[in-house]
């Protein structure tokens, strides 16, 4: 089985408690300090990645090379975007609503962080790990629809209002088809704890699409939609459609506050992935087949590992998805989830209920 980290934390604990004497209050305290500074590093260098990994995928589908001239095959572009997006001034715009306006991006980047905390990376890593977790990621990660809209709003830009109400009124209803998918999820693993749910897909032919149920491909399927939409992803990117509303609703940010929305769309991609990786595709469960000598090769490999080559894949494929499929229009998109995805959600969490309920399988 792969290694269980929350060693590692008692460990710590108890050399801050016994070795060095502290008390709870400085124990917790450290230990919360340093679990945020591994958060943030995590969060900025999977960021990096991803915008490179984008930018080389979409030169690729367009028959591209890509960013090459900064450093070997352009692995510092990114670097270089960086440095130059932490030196540029942030200024507000006249006539703004400049308390919105600067509360605004926080408001992104603490659900963009939140969801990420409730990822598990491995067995025992996982920082925020509730009973309730299911829960309480939808309800973290639907901060930042108040984030988007306050940006439209406080920065009086007449294209950035109508790109916030675009994207409110997406996010908010293909979080309708996301929690469904959960639930779904939920109702045959049992449990809404996000470390169950793994656990309950350790095993030979264990995650939930190969447990030989239709409704959970059917969710996951789904989710995968509703999620690269909730992203704000192509072809849902509506909200920043650069053809009719310049940047959309961060048309007037600058500097990082500009920076704050580009990482958050990034990170949301990897979040959104991590969490289907997590409740359909066994999360840092490794693949077991059955078969005692392939098993425990992949047992050998650490969890970790596997969590992220399962989660790269998802966001690669949802990256094909963005730079293959034209944009869609704002009433095909909501069209989309209220007349299709949404009925076939309810549908599907009944079957997933008559499944668990009289132990059905098809």
């Amino acid at each position: 089985m792969p290694f269980d980290f929350s060693i590692v934390t008692s460990w710590l604990d108890g050399l801050l408690r016994h070795t060095l004497g502290l008390g709870n209050f400085f124990t917790i305290l450290i230990e919360c300090i340093l679990v945020g500074l591994v958060v943030l590093v995590a969060y900025a260098m999977l960021a990096i990645v991803l915008i490179f990994m984008e930018r080389k995928v979409c030169a690729y589908f367009q028959c591209r090379l890509g960013p090459m001239r900064v450093g070997p095959w352009g692995v510092f572009q990114v670097f270089a975007d960086v440095l130059k997006m932490l030196i540029k001034e942030i200024f507000f715009v006249d006539k703004a609503d400049k308390l919105l306006y600067a509360f605004a991006p926080f408001f992104v980047i603490i659900a963009s962080v939140g969801t990420f905390c409730f990822l598990p990376w491995n067995q025992g890593a996982v920082i925020l790990d509730f009973n309730v977790g299911v829960f309480l990621l939808t309800a973290v990660s639907s901060i930042g629809v108040i984030g988007i809209f306050l940006a439209g709003w406080g920065s009086n830009n007449k294209y950035g209002v109508v790109s916030a109400m675009r994207g409110a009124v997406q996010m908010i209803s293909y979080e309708m088809s996301l929690c469904l998918c959960l639930i779904t999820a939920v109702a045959l693993t049992g449990t809404m704890q996000i470390s169950g749910i793994v656990e309950y897909q350790t095993g030979p032919w264990h995650w939930l699409i190969f447990r030989g149920h239709i409704p959970a491909i059917i969710a996951f399927l789904v989710f995968l939609v509703a999620g690269n939409a909730e992203a704000n992803r192509g072809p849902f990117d509506l909200a920043e459609a650069e053809s009719e509303l310049t940047a959309g609703y961060h048309t007037e940010y600058s500097g990082m506050g500009f920076g704050f929305y580009y990482l958050a769309e990034y990170l949301n991609l990897f979040v959104v992935s991590g969490v289907a990786v997590t409740v359909f595709l066994g999360g840092w469960a490794p693949i077991n087949i059955g078969i005692e000598g392939f098993d425990r090769v992949m047992d050998y490999i650490p969890g970790f590992l596997w969590f992220l080559g399962k989660t790269f894949a998802i966001v690669w494929l949802l990256m094909w998805i963005k730079w293959t499929y034209p944009r869609l229009r704002i009433d095909q998109i909501l069209k989309l989830e209220w007349k299709y995805l949404m009925p076939l959600c309810l549908l599907n969490l009944v079957l997933m209920t008559l499944v668990v309920a009289f132990g059905w399988h098809f």
